[in-house]
């Protein structure tokens, strides 16, 4: 049957169709879907690790036991789970095992650019790139092939293009999979020193066989047009290509950027009166073609930053750019903003009111830096926070310990956070953490963590108690807020800034998105009440606004949550008591 798929759908669907048994993986954008809809074929388990790391060593532990394995995360995740990948490689596969990175030119969702193929090059493991739906889903399928014929696990590399766009796939009936028996085997799957020095040799001449593979699979095709030039690409930029130069030119699309196909390149280039690469982040096919002889064009004409687009291509190579529309530059911006309602907001008011320097972490939370809050000072990977407050404490000591505190989300503080608070408990800097318990992951999409007590599929699940686990890590001062009580946050946030010790501080209040939490009716202002002096803007809700000098509440975002009552000294906002 053909249907229209996102690329992330039709990922999940070429597990299915594989055979695949065992799913885990944590959510990141852009890769979160594919894990969400292969959650829906019951003859696949599926669930969300705590971090990419787990989920990794889940997906070995599953493929060691003979059935195949997926795990799915964005290019940071990769970091984290890049401890397991290298060594993993080392030991292989029994049923297969793939991995689904998804990158993210553009940072639409991301705390930086990373490009991915580097992880293949340096843990020597093949990857595959589909450059639209129908690829992707016949990609997984072929990466299960290459898993288990060259006992390795696989990388399909997507991009946020593929992920979240749409094209025409084809589906098939899923196959059934007998389980593969698991074998004892010392020298293979133990990798101390002795055992590890044998298998590196292994490697390398695997990755010579899959170098031979790659100049014969169908991954990578030449597509031969004009000869006065040839084009060496792959995923998006592929399709941008074929937009841009239709059969003007010659196209040598890759499947499989690693390893690459020698042969093929060479032989195309010579084909071909002049060649350029076009490849969306580093020269990575680039610096290939230059270690093997062959002098192409790239990034001395097309950037190293920022995702790439037809009109791009088109300008910088000389070709015509087709007449757009555009749009008034009066228009005003529309920056990121917390959510009316969200409970983070009443915290980071608190936290700005009080002059606090705020260290961040991820999530979506991240967004109380931006004006007019501006509390939150440093964010830099999952878990950082807990982590850097006991640095930045133990520097400065007291000249920061009184004014300086670490902000965490809870599905966050799960995946990374707890090593960290681990570290304040052990070396005893006196530093505030406080975990932003919204009951759900936000950032991602509400996904659920191990402290919601439900799993990927909504079922009842195991659940972490925050207060009891900070308790057992060390911490004797743990107590909880509900950050829409401003009063009530105000007081906690200066008395654990106070003590002398390590302290943390949950602030629990559900995410108002969530399908669960049921919305008062709106606050509305009284005009005649309302004296302009603006205070109740000082909390960046999206459903206040000014007009004509007197706040006007919108009743259409507004939640009733009451955080900005709290602050009119005259009584406008007029509505709902905090709960």
């Amino acid at each position: 049957m053909k249907q229209l798929m996102l690329g992330n759908t039709a990922i999940a669907r070429g597990l299915y169709e594989a055979g695949c048994g065992v799913v885990s993986s944590y959510p990141g954008t852009p890769s979160t879907e594919v894990t969400e809809e292969i959650a829906k074929y019951d003859e696949v388990y599926c669930e969300w690790a705590p971090n990419e790391k787990v989920a990794m060593e889940v997906a070995f532990g599953a493929s060691l036991a003979g059935k195949r394995s997926f795990c799915g995360m964005k290019h940071v995740g990769l970091n984290v789970a890049a401890d397991p990948l290298f060594t993993i490689s080392y030991i292989g596969v029994n049923a297969g095992m793939v991995i689904v990175v998804a990158d993210d030119p553009g940072m639409h969702s991301s705390q930086n650019e990373q490009d991915s193929r580097h992880y293949a090059k340096a843990a020597k493991l093949p990857m595959l790139e589909p450059a639209d739906s129908a690829e992707c889903l016949e990609y997984t399928k072929i990466a299960y092939e290459i898993s288990e014929k060259f006992d390795t696990p696989v990388f399909i590399k997507t991009c946020t293009r593929i992920a979240h766009s749409q094209s025409v796939v084809e589906t098939s009936e899923r196959v059934e999979l007998p389980v593969k028996p698991y074998e004892k085997n010392i020298a293979k799957n133990v990798m101390m020193p002795g055992n590890a020095k044998k298998k590196h040799p292994v490697v390398e001449q695997r990755l010579r066989d899959l170098a031979e593979y790659a100049e014969n699979s169908p991954l990578n095709r030449i597509e031969m047009g004009g000869t006065k030039l040839g084009i060496i690409t792959s995923s998006t930029c592929y399709q941008y290509a074929k937009e841009v130069y239709g059969e003007e030119a010659s196209i040598l699309k890759l499947g499989m950027v690693w390893p690459l196909p020698k042969k093929m390149i060479q032989e195309f280039a010579s084909r071909v009166e002049k060649l350029i690469v076009i490849e969306e982040l580093d020269p990575f096919i680039e610096e290939y073609c230059n270690s093997i002889g062959i002098e192409v064009n790239g990034k001395d004409l097309l950037p190293l930053e920022d995702e790439f687009s037809q009109n791009q291509i088109a300008g910088i190579l000389g070709k015509e750019v087709p007449e757009g529309i555009t749009l008034d530059e009066t228009i005003p911006v529309r920056p990121p903003v917390m959510c009316a309602g969200c409970p983070h907001r009443g915290l980071f008011y608190t936290l700005s009111k009080n002059k606090c320097t705020v260290l961040g972490d991820i999530g979506c939370y991240t967004l109380g830096a931006v004006a007019p809050l501006s509390a939150m000072e440093v964010t830099a990977c999952m878990g950082a926070s807990v982590s850097s407050i006991h640095g930045f404490n133990k520097a400065l000591g007291a000249e920061s310990e009184n004014k300086t505190v670490a902000v965490i989300g809870d599905s966050t503080f799960m995946h990374s956070g707890m090593t960290g608070l681990a570290n304040i408990a052990y070396n005893q800097s006196n530093s505030t953490v406080i975990i932003l318990d919204n009951s759900i992951t936000g950032m991602t999409g509400h996904q659920q963590n191990p402290t919601t007590g439900y799993n990927i599929k909504g079922d009842p699940a195991g659940k972490i108690d925050l207060e009891a686990l900070c308790r057992a890590m060390g911490i004797n001062r743990v107590r909880v807020v509900d950050p829409y009580n401003l009063e009530e946050t105000d007081q906690a946030v200066k008395e654990e800034l106070a003590v002398n010790e390590p302290s943390i501080i949950i602030s629990r209040r559900p995410c108002a998105l969530l399908k669960t939490v049921k919305a008062k009716p709106a606050i509305k202002c009284n005009p005649e009440k309302c004296k302009g002096c603006t205070k109740c803007m000082k909390l960046g809700c999206p459903a206040i606004s000014m007009k004509d000098k007197k706040a006007t509440i919108d009743s259409t975002l507004c939640v009733g949550c009451g955080v900005c009552q709290q602050l009119c000294a005259f009584g406008a906002l007029e509505g709902n008591e905090n709960d």
